[in-house]
């Protein structure tokens, strides 16, 4: 495992964004009945979820939490010096999609711009990486995360199609000399690959459909054996006990499972949260969903302590503890349904 201490960073406002295009248990009773649709709802917590709209991309929902972010803090574009990107739904192949956000957020020439692909765990590390590039130079740096799952998910498929939606976030960090460090513990075995997997439609097999395959049996035994003893190193990094934690935020993908962490964790009870009822599992954003949904009242008002994970495909795992408040913006969008904007056309090939 990788654990460090990252002082000197700040968060100042966390802005989700979810699309209204929302799918239901009861959309779902229709395809596979009304028993299994209700006992899925049941035994994950998820009733509904936030669907992309047939011509929506990752990068829309991403750039419409960064623009109300940046707006609410009075941010210009051009003061940031770094852009994070987390997701494994990218709009294209080439460039990047932090490459098109750059030009469509309007930063300045010259600053930097990462593409991360990682899925469950990837807020982490994306707060990692970020904190990290902003605290060796820079001043300002925006982390968005964000993916687009539905695109991936056979909707026929009774394992994953109840349980994945789309959903994005956009972080803001700032150098603080008065910031309390952020203590982190990451780790990775990829041992773990083929059991949460879209192998599909990129260059090992570019003519099979790209298809979400999980095994869940796999999944919550990976994170019973892994997730714990990250949460505890990140809570040895910053010198914490667990009852002085104010949140834990896992990350969201089925609510028994949560709970049974936050319960195997020794948190006090009403601090583990659960938030994803009306989103489902959205990969990289769930956590920060989680921030500027349930918690928005609570981080806009006062200063707490959050202790964050996140845990999944790969296997990868990464969790944080840091303080996080009173955030001059924390709060969720919805995008309306749209296309997505044409990006620079391809130049002219010269005359040959």
């Amino acid at each position: 495992m990788v654990a460090s201490r990252i002082d000197g960073v700040c968060v100042r406002g966390v802005v989700g964004c979810v699309p209204e295009g929302r799918e239901t248990v009861d959309d779902l009773a229709r395809r596979f009945g009304e028993d299994a649709a209700r006992k899925v709802a049941a035994a994950t917590g998820i009733e509904e979820r936030r669907i992309v709209a047939p011509d929506q991309c990752t990068s829309d929902l991403a750039e419409a939490a960064a623009r109300r972010l940046l707006d609410g803090l009075g941010w210009d574009p051009a003061s940031l010096d770094l852009l994070v990107l987390v997701t494994q739904t990218h709009d294209q192949i080439l460039p990047g999609t932090a490459s098109l956000l750059h030009r469509r957020l309007g930063l300045r020439k010259g600053a930097a711009v990462l593409d991360i692909t990682h899925g469950c765990s990837g807020f982490i590390y994306g707060l990692w990486t970020a904190a990290g590039l902003l605290k060796a130079a820079g001043r300002r740096a925006l982390l968005l995360v964000g993916d687009t799952t539905s695109r991936l998910v056979d909707p026929d498929d009774r394992a994953v199609a109840p349980l994945f939606g789309d959903g994005a976030a956009a972080i803001a960090l700032e150098q603080d000399e008065f910031a309390a460090p952020i203590a982190f513990d990451l780790g990775s075995d990829g041992a773990g690959a083929p059991y949460l997997a879209a192998e599909g439609g990129a260059m090992r097999h570019p003519g099979r459909p790209a298809r979400l395959f999980m095994d869940g049996t796999q999944v919550f035994a990976f994170t019973l054996r892994e997730v714990p003893g990250s949460v505890r190193a990140a809570l040895d990094a910053a010198g914490w006990a667990m009852e002085s934690v104010d949140h834990l935020v896992l990350h969201q993908a089925n609510a028994q499972m949560i709970r049974h962490l936050g319960q195997k964790l020794g948190a006090p009870v009403g601090r583990t949260v659960v938030a994803l009822r009306e989103v489902g599992n959205t990969s990289s954003a769930s956590i920060p969903l989680a921030l500027a949904g349930a918690l928005a009242p609570s981080l806009n008002t006062g200063s707490r302590r959050l202790l964050l994970s996140g845990f999944g495909v790969g296997w990868s795992w990464g969790s944080a503890a840091l303080v996080v408040g009173p955030l001059a913006l924390c709060e969720t969008v919805v995008l309306p349904g749209r296309k997505c904007p044409a990006e620079t056309a391809a130049p002219a090939r010269p005359a040959s």
